[in-house]
């Protein structure tokens, strides 16, 4: 193994474990924050409250689940972010940047979607709040299919590898060289320098013809 592969392997190691400590540290202030919250400042308000204005007056407390969602919206969004990071990371030492990126994306849908789903379930408690939380989970399923449905697509590419960049393509009717494959799109560079931006579900659906090397050479020979 040459010595810049070597180097560049600990590097993604040295991120595999920065990522992971990171997942851990914004695990451990969440729980430290709430704790600290629910069992420290909100008591000590509802005492000083009712030191300063005794009676019936609105309780500080009942502020507090407004609180506690928007605390859980904030790190558990920074906690999704980690955890996709850490899939990143450990898939990089297998598979290229758009493999790992396409999942790495994948799992942050999924994790956002998955945040608010249970919050909202939460809010609402018991059996209504499941009810809620699962009929959320389906709303948000359907708005995000045809993207979840275009980056899984991606992934497939990207994992089964049937062309490559800089290959020459002729898919949905658009001959070219593959610039680019992301998450969600294909990019083909036309002979006359147009860039065509496919859908990989299309790609996915469709047949691919890949031309040799020895075929792209003479063609582009004047």
């Amino acid at each position: 193994m040459k010595e810049e592969e070597i180097t560049k392997i600990d590097e993604i190691r040295r991120k595999v474990v920065e990522s992971i400590g990171l997942l851990i540290l914004y695990i451990v202030v969440y729980i430290v924050v709430e704790a600290l919250i629910n069992n420290l400042l909100f008591p000590y308000l509802e005492s000083q409250r009712l030191s300063i204005i005794p009676g019936q007056t609105p309780s500080i407390s009942g502020y507090e689940p407004y609180v506690n969602v928007l605390i859980s919206l904030l790190f558990g969004f920074f906690i999704v972010q980690g955890f996709a990071n850490v899939v990143y990371w450990n898939l990089r030492l297998k598979y290229d940047h758009p493999t790992s990126a396409s999942m790495r994306s994948v799992f942050r849908l999924i994790g956002i979607g998955a945040l608010v789903a249970g919050i909202v379930g939460g809010i609402a408690g018991g059996v209504a709040g499941v009810a809620l939380g699962g009929f959320l989970g389906i709303v948000i399923g359907f708005a995000t299919q045809q993207v979840l449905g275009q980056a899984v697509d991606g992934l497939f590419l990207l994992l089964s590898r049937p062309f490559r960049i800089k290959d020459h393509v002729n898919m949905t009717g658009d001959e070219g060289i593959v610039e680019e494959v992301t998450t969600l799109f294909t990019y083909v560079i036309k002979q006359d320098g147009t860039k065509v931006v496919i859908p990989n579900n299309m790609v996915i659906g469709n047949k691919v013809y890949v031309y040799p090397r020895q075929i792209e050479q003479k063609q582009q020979t004047p």
